[in-house]
């Protein structure tokens, strides 16, 4: 797990405060703005970001497809506002359907948007936008107030500085993939989308088409609360017909013989990508996690959230007043695994007894935690109930943590868990596969939904894989045109 120290945060808070005072030229606008941080240090937070990022999401892997976005991100950005910044792209390994940047250069696309995307022109419309955010230095402002936002955060939190950097972990990623921009840096950044992609030969209207698009999947997905390019992006009103128009004025000013789509292209590069959530890296049934690869299970206390990251798993209940973390750890045996463990978390252990766990050599710890409020300088003290399990000699580690006040309320919770993880044997899990998206060949003209019918896609996931198309179902598709499927 990689992780800025609080003490590193603070001193990162210090150097944006001490610049706060400084004004730099935009290098859109060509004004003069206040801001956090100097260029070099947007680089090197973005730098630091970066790794953070990869370990909270995962990265996807696809060579063809990412030499292909990082060729283009280049090649958009030696054409940018600001030509001298090396951009990075990477695709993580998320079915979100999102893009976000941070500061430095660094771009990042889901999985989950490539297979909702259907053309190169799309796509090169959503690298541009988050490139705006770079070259208008949106994302540099927005990450340090976000930096000092979280700093209060952390310290309103109930664990110790040590300890919090397990939920402060978490906490980072989201907050990086849902960051929010104002309707103005939005308005902005579509603008700069429309004349990067325009620069290099991209119909820059075909982003519009993909923000109507996301459009109706964020109506259709609303109840369950899915979050997508839309909803981290808030429409600024109007912004279909304002790309449109923008993507108009750079086409009849560059007189360009022909604008690329490149849609069986692209529609031929993400074909075999995972689509929705890879349950090899773990995945809820019933009331239990279940990770295939690493061949184990437990159960997820009633009514408790759960976040998967490649990392580790956070657990909490609704009112936030308990937090459990399950993960690796490493050591030459159990014991010295659950003895350094403790030592790096600041953890004052009161009671640790080996015992077992289905079988399994374990170690159960109770430890106590000492808080102190910066503001006020109360103590207030946390208890955590920890178990480290032998798993075919990985060492998996449980931490639950909550007030000492609240510790009766939680410890049944935390335990429930913790004893009945257990080594996962039943092939109908161990065996369960992803999802892939599929690029077919319509065989006959017809309606989509028969091209679907024809492909056995599935009645109630038909108005799903339409929305992935573009398409309505009761829309006319040719003989040879390329659909997308979902299959396995």
């Amino acid at each position: 797990m990689k992780s800025l120290h609080l003490t590193e945060k603070i001193v990162l808070t210090l150097l944006f405060l001490a610049a706060v005072v400084s004004c730099a030229i935009n290098p859109v606008t060509g004004k003069k703005q206040i801001m956090f941080m100097t260029e070099a240090q947007e680089v090197e937070l973005g730098a630091q970001y970066d790794p953070q990022v990869v370990a909270t999401f995962g990265e996807y892997k696809n060579d063809q497809l990412l030499n292909f976005l990082q060729t283009k991100t280049t090649e958009m950005g030696k054409i940018s506002h600001r030509p001298n910044i090396q951009y990075h792209i990477k695709i993580l390994d998320s079915p979100v359907v999102n893009a976000f940047a941070v500061p430095g250069g660094y771009i990042y696309l889901t999985r989950g948007i490539l297979a909702q995307l259907n053309n190169e022109a799309e796509l090169i419309g959503v690298i541009g936008h988050e490139m705006g955010h770079i070259t208008a230095r949106h994302s540099a402002s927005q990450q340090s107030k976000q930096q000092i936002g979280q700093l209060l955060l952390v310290g309103g939190m109930i664990a110790s500085e040590k300890f919090a950097s397990y939920a402060e972990y978490a906490m980072q990623g989201m907050q990086l993939l849902f960051l929010k921009f104002s309707r103005d840096n939005e308005r902005e950044a579509d603008r700069l989308g429309v004349t990067y992609s325009s620069l290099i030969g991209y119909d820059a209207s075909k982003m519009a088409d993909f923000f109507d698009v996301l459009s109706k999947m964020s109506m259709a997905e609303g109840e369950g609360g899915v979050p997508t390019f839309l909803s981290t992006h808030p429409d600024p009103g109007d912004r279909y017909n304002s790309v449109k128009q923008q993507a108009k004025a750079w086409q009849d000013s560059l007189k360009l013989p022909s604008w690329k789509v490149n849609a069986e292209s692209y529609l031929q590069m993400v074909n075999g990508i995972i689509y929705g959530e890879d349950p090899r890296q773990g995945f809820v049934e019933g009331n239990t996690f279940f990770h295939p690869e690493l061949k184990f299970k437990f159960p997820i206390p009633t009514g408790w959230q759960l976040e998967n990251q490649p990392a580790q798993v956070n657990m909490a209940p609704a009112d936030g007043k308990a937090l459990m973390v399950f993960t690796m750890t490493s050591g030459n045996s159990l014991e010295e695994a659950a003895r350094t463990t403790l030592e790096q978390l600041g953890l004052t252990a009161v009671q640790s007894t080996n015992t077992t766990v289905n079988g399994l050599q374990a170690v159960r710890a109770l430890s106590n935690q000492v808080t102190q409020d910066q503001t006020t300088g109360q103590q207030s003290t946390n208890k955590v109930m920890s178990y480290f399990i032998n798993l075919d000699n990985r060492f998996f580690v449980f931490h639950g943590v909550t007030a000492e006040a609240d510790y009766a309320t939680y410890a049944d919770a935390f335990k429930s868990a913790m004893v009945n993880f257990s080594k996962l044997t039943d092939p109908s899990k161990l065996n369960r596969k992803p999802d892939k998206l599929m690029i077919k060949k319509v065989q006959r003209t017809g309606t989509l939904a028969d091209a679907f019918t024809y492909y056995g896609v599935k009645k109630d996931r038909m108005q799903e894989v339409a929305l992935l198309n573009h398409l309505e179902l009761t829309d006319k598709v040719q003989a040879g045109k390329l659909i997308k499927v979902i299959g396995q």
